[in-house]
């Protein structure tokens, strides 16, 4: 097999095995309003709430004064390398980097949805690279569960999302970690009907009919994980698992570039280095378009 020469970033095409498990593991990358950044800083224009008048006839027309801010996307590298061994070479360099990629694919995929939903940090660009949902949502967006998850519990989550401004039954979406899944299988309705149907030969998994992203980076953390870990504990204690219902307009995801790949020579030995990387920025347009249940002690 002829070896790779690549002097250049290669981009995944949309369909591949890395696309397809960034996209299976990461839930603000499979439902985000994407943007793409033409600069590593992109400023999305922000519009306040606009009213209605009933206008008299005859009456002039009073001008509307929203507030028009920006939310500011900046592109934040998630990569790493790998270093390949001379023996592994000649015959099975293509899968040992085909290998790597879905592995890094999984691990990107966690750690873009703790930094953006779950990371309980304040942005500083590296080790908490955005402004998470969990920071920026108010005390009326979250909700403790204080114990076990209830259907009363979950429904009081809806019900702070669903009265709010930004409730849109097209756009509703639910992510959480699967810790809840467990939770949702031992759960019904009045009727005695289950809450959660999981999804079969392509049909959507739903809570409360509502489509349901399932994602291991939705677990308090102070900085920014692909392995968030900790016991349950009181409300913002690292290790509890999130439940977020809202908007999926208001999770904005800028892609500056990737995932993508590079494959070049270590020329202290005769290896070769694997680069992997995507860049991406976020942020909130609306917090309150969402809300949070945190499964606490």
């Amino acid at each position: 097999m002829a070896r790779v020469n690549a002097d250049a970033w290669i981009p995944e095409e949309y369909g591949s095995e890395v696309i397809t498990r960034v996209n299976a593991n990461s839930a603000v990358e499979a439902v985000a309003k994407r943007y793409n950044m033409g600069s590593d800083t992109v400023e999305v224009p922000r519009m306040g709430a606009v009213t209605v008048d009933v206008i008299p006839k005859g009456t002039d027309y009073v001008d509307a004064e929203p507030t028009l801010d920006v939310v500011t996307l900046r592109a934040r590298k998630f990569g790493k390398t790998f270093t390949i061994a001379e023996e592994d070479l000649d015959d099975t360099l293509a899968d040992v980097v085909s290998g790597y990629q879905k592995e890094w694919a999984v691990s990107y995929a966690r750690k873009l949805d703790n930094a953006a939903i779950a990371c309980t940090g304040t942005e500083n660009g590296t080790t908490v690279p955005f402004t998470s949902l969990y920071k920026a949502a108010g005390s009326g967006q979250k909700l403790a569960s204080a114990g076990a998850v209830t259907y009363t519990k979950l429904s009081q989550a809806f019900g702070i999302y669903e009265g709010g401004d930004y409730a849109n039954d097209a756009d509703t979406v639910v992510i959480a970690h699967p810790y809840f899944k467990g939770v949702f299988r031992g759960i019904v309705d009045n009727n005695g009907q289950p809450i959660f149907v999981e999804g079969l030969a392509g049909t959507p998994t739903t809570l409360f009919n509502v489509p349901v992203q399932f994602s291991y980076g939705l677990k308090l953390s102070a900085t920014a994980t692909d392995a968030p870990t900790g016991t349950i504990g009181a409300a913002g204690t690292v290790g509890n698992p999130l439940l977020v219902v809202g908007n999926r307009q208001h999770l904005l995801l800028g892609v500056r570039s990737g995932p993508e790949s590079l494959v070049g020579e270590d020329f202290r030995s005769d290896e070769k280095i694997l680069k992997v990387r995507a860049r991406r920025g976020f942020g909130i347009a609306r917090a309150e378009a969402f809300a949070i249940l945190e499964a606490t002690s």
